[in-house]
């Protein structure tokens, strides 16, 4: 016998629990499907060493609660992995969500049953469930790359991805360490390993601008101060590009007097962690603009680096600042002076293959005990594409986006009807605090299924048209940045044969709820809204 629910929710991470909470209080019949055993996303497997947020604690976290604001107490600026997950447990437990989640339940497809007017899902395992709508909340960072190298099986050591890191641990200390990759993940966990590891080689394809963390300890008046004004804090956040609550300033930075400017930068990179990019309202606009960032990024590593080969090495060069997601870092670069760690430049010496008990590159043969990939993910569309989703006619979402991905906002896709997705591309998504934007778009859609009930609105499906203009207006605030002169994984580019287009939404978290909001003021302007009677008759 097939269950049928009101919602189904595909994923326990912030986003897929934010949805359970709403959409359940809303009186609707809801249930989430997760993968793991555990709540938590994308910080349920990235345990590894140094794992933190890069959005200060007190804006990465849910605004649906006051009580929650006030009672929970983040330790540090930029909260931990352990914390994080920590505080994503406590919400499940305060607010009585996992009695609604079936956990080791992985979601294998969806199809749309037009008559029923439902969504036919199953899990990998044969069960099956029809919802009248289906939300996905896979999250943008959830499918590692599955990178290997000739030889990988007859290696001696220990292999690891920094994205399934071992819930029991690892021991590193006094061990011959190689960690392959050099963004956020490698550059969080290099300065932490290298203070246990006998030696730590690390393998860098592209020197990347990193920003320094400025974390620390969060004192009691701090937490006091932001406690007592949160909402105003919320709000700033909601009413800023970034979703981060911070301002730029609406000077050009390339107009801006020399000596000013550098004070400027200077007060950002001791502050602002991953807000430098806000300094000044056109350093992902301008190229001039964005120069004068960019050099003053390249001192600043230049400054924490020693040596002259590896500080030309560790220097990003070719592309403007940015372009590709920066990291937010620890002491990343001075790690480089320590005795016992050494880089290795892909450029220079790729890696041709493992061996029994290392790694060989083009130039000499390296031994190691563990091996790391801190390779990434296969983002935006990773996890939206391993499920087979099939629409109206049995139109299938892989099909639908073998040239990239479409949609309506970013929520809604046509020809998949009460089909949602929460921080898809097409939304603000990795440009922004993420977990505001999501909240941003469950609110929304809290709104239009409350309004679809009372009418009685069977089903809700983007128009061709208004997905379409979507599309192109994406595109076209893209092209007023320099996002799309790098290439990143916010044009596809860290999969090999993915398709090339932009993937998130480059015009701001208040000017993204904007448009929510005049579409929902327009009576849900670019969906088509079918009655019960209508849609049954069809």
């Amino acid at each position: 016998m097939t269950e049928d629910k009101d919602v189904i929710v595909v994923g326990a991470g912030f986003a897929g629990l934010r949805a359970l909470k709403t959409f359940r209080d809303l009186g609707l019949d809801t249930l989430v499907l997760e993968a793991s055993d555990s709540v938590g996303g994308v910080w349920n497997f990235n345990r590894y060493p140094g794992a933190r947020c890069d959005v200060e604690s007190y804006d990465y976290s849910y605004r649906f609660s006051p009580e929650l604001e006030q009672e929970w107490r983040w330790t540090e600026r930029y909260a931990t992995q352990p914390e994080i997950l920590s505080y994503i447990e406590h919400v499940a437990e305060r607010f009585d969500l996992k009695r609604d989640i079936l956990f080791n339940t992985r979601m294998a497809g969806a199809t749309y049953d037009a008559a029923r007017n439902r969504w036919l899902v199953e899990s990998a395992d044969g069960r099956r469930w029809a919802a009248r709508r289906l939300i996905l909340a896979l999250g943008q960072l959830s499918t590692p790359k599955e990178t290997t190298y000739p030889g990988q099986e007859g290696f001696g050591g220990q292999v690891i991805y920094s994205a399934r890191w071992p819930r029991d641990g690892v021991d590193l200390k006094d061990k011959r360490v190689a960690i392959i990759g050099t963004g956020s993940s490698g550059v969080q966990m290099t300065p932490v390993i290298a203070a246990h590891a006998a030696q730590l080689t690390v393998f860098q394809r592209t020197a990347n601008y990193s920003i320094p963390a400025a974390n620390a300890p969060l004192t009691e008046a701090e937490d006091r101060e932001v406690k007592a004004g949160y909402r105003e804090r919320r709000e700033r956040a909601r009413n800023s590009p970034s979703g981060l609550g911070f301002v730029p300033d609406e000077r050009s930075a390339s107009e801006v007097d020399a000596v000013e400017r550098e004070e400027a930068y200077e007060k950002a990179w001791n502050r602002l962690g991953f807000g430098f990019a806000l300094t000044f309202k056109d350093i992902l606009l301008n190229e001039e603009s964005n120069q004068t960032a960019s050099e003053f990024i390249r001192r600043k590593i230049a400054e924490q680096v020693h040596d002259p080969v590896l500080r030309d090495k560790l220097t990003p060069k070719g592309f403007a600042f940015g372009t590709r997601r920066p990291s937010v870092d620890s002491g990343f670069f001075a790690t480089f002076n320590r005795p016992n760690v050494r880089l290795v430049d892909l450029g220079e010496t790729p890696i041709e293959e493992f061996t029994a008990g290392g790694i060989r590159t083009s130039s000499e043969e390296l031994p190691f005990d563990v091996v790391i990939y801190a390779t990434g993910f296969d983002v935006f569309t990773g996890s939206l594409l391993k499920p087979k989703i099939a629409g109206r006619n049995g139109l299938l979402l892989a099909e639908k986006w073998s040239g990239g991905p479409v949609s309506y906002l970013g929520l809604s896709v046509h020809s998949f009807p009460n089909l949602f997705i929460i921080g898809g591309p097409g939304s603000p998504s990795l440009l922004s605090n993420v977990l505001l934007s999501s909240e941003e778009q469950i609110d929304w859609l809290e709104g239009l299924f409350a309004r679809c009930d009372a009418s009685g609105v069977a089903t809700v499906e983007a128009t061709e048209k208004a997905e379409s203009d979507w599309v192109d207006h994406v595109n076209d605030r893209a092209r007023q940045t320099l996002y799309l002169s790098t290439p990143s994984y916010y044009t596809g580019a860290e999969m090999p044969g993915k398709p090339r287009v932009f993937m998130p939404y480059s015009g701001g978290v208040r000017g993204y709820r904007r448009v929510l909001e005049k579409i929902a003021e327009r009576g849900y302007e670019g969906f088509v809204l079918t009655s019960r009677e209508t849609a049954s008759a069809a």
